[in-house]
C-alpha cells in the first residue's frame, strides 16, 4: 500500500493548504487513516483521523477548527485541509493507514501503513 501524501509547500501565517493522501482498494473493512505530523526536533504527534466505514472524524485539539479532513471516493483520495495555518504547523505530515478499526487512532503505533510524508513550512 502506496501512501505518499503531496499537497506540501511554503505557506504564510493564516494561508490555506490541502494535502492529499491516495486510499488503496485493497483496504477493506473498517479501517483508519490517520494524520501525523513531525516538526524539526519534535516527535510525531497526532493530527487527525477518519474511520472510513462511519466517516467519522477525530482531530487533535490544536488543529481543531482550522483543519478539516475529507474524502473523495471516486478519486480514492483523503485529503486534510488545513487552514489559519500558524509557524507551529511547521512540519512533515504523514498519512498512515491501520489494518483494522481502532479507537486509538492517536497512537501512531497503530498504524501499520506508512507514506514518506510531505513537508509543510509556515512563514510569518
Amino acid at each position: 500500500v502506496q501512501l505518499q501524501a503531496s499537497g506540501g509547500g511554503m505557506v504564510q501565517v493564516g494561508d490555506s493548504l490541502r494535502l492529499s493522501c491516495p486510499t488503496s482498494a485493497r483496504l477493506t473493512g473498517n479501517y483508519v487513516i490517520g494524520w501525523f505530523r513531525q516538526a524539526p526536533g519534535k516527535e510525531r504527534e497526532f493530527v487527525g483521523a477518519m474511520t472510513w466505514r462511519s466517516g467519522n472524524t477525530y482531530y487533535a485539539d490544536f488543529v481543531k477548527g482550522r483543519f478539516t479532513i475529507s474524502r473523495d471516493d471516486a478519486k480514492n483520495l483523503v485529503y486534510l485541509q488545513m487552514s489559519s495555518v500558524k509557524p507551529d504547523d511547521t512540519a512533515v505530515y504523514y498519512c498512515a493507514h491501520t489494518n483494522a478499526y481502532t479507537p486509538y487512532y492517536y497512537q501512531d503505533y497503530r498504524y501499520t501503513y506508512w507514506g514518506q510524508g510531505t513537508l509543510v513550512t509556515v512563514s510569518s
